[in-house]
């Protein structure tokens, strides 16, 4: 019951939430037709300068603009109050101006009297120039900046996606966090959009303020002169300060509220306020507060200077500057003293010296450690953990732990990568920089360190972290250190899935499937086939790019073949026809036609020839390299039109043309007619063989 009673007053509450907004609009409206008494005038002006306010210190505490995201809309709303303030105001100001300068409220009054000191000429002068520093300055400048942002934000799109489709494709982001990012991105392009079209309602509304106030005052003098008979004198000053206080009581708050733009729109981080950055840049670096403290001193010495203020804050920067430096001191010292001791030399000799090859291994120069220090906090480790899990998750398997260790031997910024001892890519990392990769087309160049994308040879340019907004408006894809490293040991794990597949992995998976299905276990292996016979045949899978997820129908098919032969490419090659499906929906994704490249039928009856004479699997050194040329010729044309490179022959041309072919074509996928299931279309969009 109680639970019904609050959830009850949780949806009254949200419906009343819902229609704030159209009472709010509502309300505005209606002030620009009813008359409004002085004290709700009083109410509102006020109301008008706490929104002022509220706003602005909401954009100095902002860590993004989108946390922000509604502020295009309030920037309308709060043009809009604005106004209707100014036309019931107006209202009142003429209708009761006569009577003394707290006709139309005491928030007026106050503005028009104890601002200017009751002097209407003063008045005219502060007015002016509040508008000229709204209009022309601030609004003019976030304006333009709104502008820009716009623009490179939706240039940087492009590049943004992609650094999401990395991290995606690296295991270090889930689909739920993918799509969050990609809405994230989508609404930072509109934010600044809407920010360029509501900085135009903002300068309106100054120009606004200023013709409003000068039909007040000429407004004001006529109705006071003529209709109530004042004295020109009285009129003008009574009416002219009455029209300075409706003015200034509305351009204070939008010169606040344009000044919140300023700051939202000229943000350049998304870490943290607005305030921390101002310190942190500015007063926390103790060389410049010296040099500035000295410089203060030398002018405060000076005769005829006002010596006690500039002495007084040369003498405060030069003791902050000493803080700050007797704290770094003592910061470096308290490090000092925890670091451990060096550990004492081994004197026996033990079977730990015997040193072992580690399956997958990562060295890395000395000032890449930090990023895989676990008492930092590495964010390679992390990113390493992703990658296993994505790796196990998309090829059936678990690999292998990644062993890493610093090696002197590299360069202190460099790294390679390991599978079984053997060196299989190696690169280098800028830690504390991003790498910004070219992905073809970018609106500009940016300083900072050439170099190539380790994992796909892309032109990119090391940059420093203050430059990683700009490089993402110019379209590059901008990624920091650790997924470099990341993103180039995910690409060599699926290139080797084959040499991380040992026995002991398989192992380690039939007791996994074991848990669920152990009949299924004990009928394969070792009854029918031995452990190393079927490690041999999912290698040959992931040889070819062919996952293992499907590991019940991969058993069955060994356990119905395997009686007859244990032949591993006769046993690979009925695995394939049973995993056809799958085989087709990673290369083909949904699509109903399949378009392949196919062999010419007097080429294909020449390599079927070729491959059963004396029962040999050897080419003519002619037609070989016909063949290859060809090929790799084919594969390239079929890129350029946006086509899978895919090549359809016979079953028993299959395993020695995806062999031989991968030489001149790694990126070709072989498949046999076997392997396309009976609902999929074929068309042949290019043959090898027909101009031979």
């Amino acid at each position: 019951m109680n639970a019904r009673v609050a959830n009850a007053g949780f949806m009254a509450r949200l419906d009343l939430y819902r229609l704030a907004g159209p009472i709010l609009v509502v309300m505005i409206l209606a002030m620009m037709v009813l008359p409004l008494p002085p004290f709700l005038l009083d109410l509102l002006f006020t109301f008008n300068i706490a929104i002022a306010m509220i706003v602005l210190l909401i954009s100095m505490y902002l860590s993004k603009p989108l946390d922000f995201a509604v502020f295009p809309t309030v920037l309308l709303l709060t043009t809009l109050l604005r106004l209707s303030l100014n036309i019931a105001s107006t209202r009142v100001v003429l209708l009761e101006g006569h009577t003394g300068p707290d006709a139309a409220g005491k928030v007026i009054e106050a503005f028009g009297q104890f601002l200017v000191g009751g002097n209407y000429a003063v008045g005219i002068v502060v007015f002016a120039i509040l508008v000229l520093i709204n209009f022309v300055v601030i609004t003019k400048g976030s304006g333009r900046i709104a502008e820009v942002a716009a623009r490179f934000t939706l240039d940087a799109m492009p590049g943004k996606q992609m650094a999401i489709d990395a991290d995606l494709n690296t295991g270090l982001i889930g689909e739920d966090e993918a799509r969050r990012r990609r809405a994230a991105v989508a609404l930072e392009a509109e934010f600044y959009g809407a920010m360029d079209g509501a900085s135009k309602f903002v300068r309106g509304d100054a120009v606004a303020g200023i013709l409003i106030t000068i039909i007040n005052i000429i407004g004001g003098l006529a109705v006071g002169v003529l209709q109530h008979d004042l004295p020109v004198q009285e009129a003008l000053k009574t009416y002219t300060l009455l029209a300075i206080g409706d003015g200034l009581v509305a351009q204070i708050p939008a010169l606040v509220i344009s000044t919140a733009a300023g700051i939202v729109v000229s943000r350049v981080s998304a870490e943290k306020d607005i305030g921390a950055q101002i310190v942190e840049q500015m007063f926390m670096n103790p060389q410049v507060l010296y040099i500035t403290a000295v410089i203060l001193g030398f002018m405060g010495i000076i005769p005829g200077m006002p010596h006690f203020s500039f002495l007084l804050l040369g003498g405060g920067l030069a003791w902050l500057a000493y803080s700050l430096e007797k704290k770094e001191r003592t910061a470096e010292s308290v490090i000092e003293q925890t670091l451990p001791p060096p550990p004492t030399e081994q004197v026996d000799v033990s079977w730990d010296d015997v040193g072992h090859i580690d399956t997958l291994g990562l060295e890395v120069g000395y000032r890449l450690i930090p990023l895989v220090d676990r008492t930092q906090d590495g964010e390679l480790l992390r990113r390493i953990r992703g990658i296993r899990k994505k790796f196990a998750q998309e090829m059936g398997f678990l690999v292998a732990p990644v062993h890493i260790r610093d090696n002197l031997e590299l360069r202190p910024n460099g790294y390679r990568i390991t599978v079984k001892g053997v060196e299989m890519g190696r690169g280098e990392a800028q830690a504390g920089q991003y790498l910004a990769i070219n992905p073809g087309r970018v609106l500009g160049q940016l300083p900072g360190t050439p170099t190539k994308d380790p994992t796909f040879g892309l032109p990119a340019v090391w940059i420093d972290a203050n430059l990683r907004e700009q490089a993402q408006t110019y379209g590059y894809t901008v990624v920091d250190a650790s997924t470099v490293v990341a993103t180039h040991l995910s690409q060599l794990l699926q290139a080797h899935a084959a040499d991380l597949l040992g026995r002991d992995e398989v192992q380690q998976l039939f007791d996994h499937i074991g848990k669920d299905t152990p009949k299924l276990i004990e009928d394969l292996s070792p009854a029918i086939l031995p452990l190393g016979t079927v490690q041999r045949v999912l290698q040959n899978l992931l040889d070819e790019g062919v996952h293992i997820r499907d590991m019940r129908t991969i058993i069955e098919v060994l356990t119905e073949h395997g009686p007859r032969t244990q032949n591993v490419e006769d046993l690979a090659a009925a695995v394939r026809a049973a995993l056809g499906r799958a085989i087709i929906q990673d290369i083909y994704q949904n699509a109903s036609e399949l378009q392949v490249i196919a062999l010419d039928p007097t080429l294909e009856h020449l390599l079927m020839q070729a491959t059963t004479a004396d029962g040999g699997a050897g080419f003519e050194p002619t037609l070989a390299e016909k063949l290859l040329a060809q090929t790799g010729r084919v594969v390239q044309e079929q890129e350029n039109k946006g086509l899978p490179p895919v090549l359809l022959v016979p079953a028993a041309l299959r395993t020695l043309l995806s062999r031989f072919l991968r030489r001149v074509a790694p990126q070709l996928k072989v498949i046999s007619h076997a392997e396309v299931p009976d609902t999929k279309t074929i068309k042949v969009t290019a043959v090898i063989g027909a101009s031979a």
